[in-house]
């Protein structure tokens, strides 16, 4: 009874349009009521579940998101993108493809990815006679990549989420080899609806200009390296690496590049208090939700149903597949990596994967939820900057989808792709 109490309620408060962490929360909270449990038991939840050493990391990275997207790293790291494959047919969407990775890696968030690089690329390609809808889909898409780069929050939530079984250091790690797979899978969707439509190719700029625009972005794509190399040398925590983040990003757009205004400081540190607020909110009603779920065996019975299904691993992860990419599409994406990790993440470990390999899997099909209506952050970012409407977009998306899903695919199948990486570095 109260867990068909839990279900109604959650998807019903949704339905009717009420923001997810306060739909979690209600639920949450009517199903205690009618549990009889003491109101108490909801907001110590809350507490333990915000309470949490390890989530400073979160606020750290994304303020140095934030002060990498309003410091102006972005027109080098484009710049450094079109000297590299702006030659190529579609040559404008081969670099913004290639932009959004670099970008992606030292912003560490889809949404901001889309806001610095569309707000360049996206008015740059239609001026050269780029379809608005290709332009959107370019960006958007390539922007996902955010999601798996080492300055992700996300990865701290899912680490968490998992309850202790994949360490951050290891997932950061991991996230390297699946961006480059899902950055090579854009290409290929860019360049095949460049040639289908006939965009003109580029001209190469010449050697001595692709050097001196690597070696100006390379300081703000630098912060990865830091990142990584900190914490496998065990110089700083992976908590650590967040605040040295920040502090390199400081020196680096007011110092190095001198970009940084005290007025673009100011709105990336606001926009981080409205963002980690966000997500500390989520965080501690989900802990509720997620309480309620272990008391209930949410998870063992999924499994059960799943068993009822198939028990050949290549159709069970495929039905997790389709089940988060669904949620993902009405959720956002730390509302869905807080209470699917604990549902799925055991199913998926009694079939053999590995809890890092299954912490890329949910971060990419919860950014392809990003890109996907009615939530569809990412999307509707890029459709305002290119000031077209979504159904237009969802009309010549299928390339691009494609790609999305093949990248998917291989890193939910070949575990190498997750796993080399930590393997590698960690021992």
């Amino acid at each position: 009874m109260e867990l068909i109490v839990l279900s109604i309620t959650f998807f019903g408060f949704l339905i009717l349009g009420i923001p997810v962490a306060f739909a979690i929360g209600l639920s949450a909270l009517c199903t205690i009521l009618v549990e009889g449990l003491p109101v108490a038991v909801a907001f110590q939840q809350m507490m333990s579940g915000m309470n949490i050493f390890s989530f400073l990391a979160i606020p750290f990275f994304i303020f140095s998101g934030e002060l990498m997207l309003h410091g102006g790293v972005a027109d080098k790291i484009v710049a450094a993108a079109k000297s590299m494959v702006g030659h190529i047919r579609g040559g404008l969407g081969m670099s913004n493809v290639v932009a959004c990775t670099l970008f992606g890696g030292v912003a560490g968030s889809p949404v901001a990815d889309v806001s610095a690089m569309g707000a360049v690329m996206i008015p740059m390609m239609k001026r050269e006679g780029y379809h608005a809808d290709y332009a959107v889909n370019v960006t958007t898409h390539a922007a996902l990549v955010g999601a798996l780069m080492p300055t992700s929050h996300n990865m701290i939530i899912y680490a968490l989420a998992a309850g202790g079984k994949a360490s951050i250091g290891a997932l950061i790690a991991a996230g390297i080899m699946p961006a480059l797979v899902l950055m090579v899978c854009n290409l290929g969707a860019a360049y095949y609806v460049a040639v289908k439509r006939g965009y003109p190719s580029g001209t190469f700029p010449g050697w001595a200009i692709v050097g001196r625009t690597l070696a100006a972005a390379a300081p703000g794509m630098l912060i990865v390296v830091i990142i990584l190399a900190g914490i496998i040398s065990g110089i700083f925590t992976a908590t650590e690496s967040a605040s040295i983040a920040v502090i390199y990003t400081v020196l680096l757009t007011f110092f190095i590049y001198r970009t940084m205004t005290w007025e673009h400081f100011v709105i990336a540190a606001a926009k981080t208090v409205k963002t980690t607020g966000v997500v500390l909110l989520l965080i501690g009603v989900s802990t509720m939700f997620q309480y309620l779920m272990g008391l209930y065996e949410v998870a063992d019975m999924t499994g059960e149903l799943l068993a009822h299904v198939s028990t050949n691993p290549i159709v069970i992860f495929l039905l997790i597949n389709v089940i988060l990419f669904l949620l993902g599409t009405f959720m956002d994406m730390a509302s869905t990596i807080l209470i699917c990790t604990p549902i799925f993440l055991p199913i998926a470990m009694q079939y053999g994967m590995d809890p890092v390999q299954f912490g890329m899997v949910m971060l990419i099909n919860c950014a392809l939820g990003l890109n996907t209506p009615p939530v569809g952050t990412t999307q509707f970012v890029g459709c305002a900057i290119g000031e077209i409407s979504v159904g237009e977009v969802m009309r010549s998306i299928t390339p691009f989808y494609g790609a999305l899903f093949v990248a998917l695919g291989l890193v939910t199948y070949v575990p190498m792709f997750s796993l080399w990486l930590p393997r590698l570095l960690m021992h």
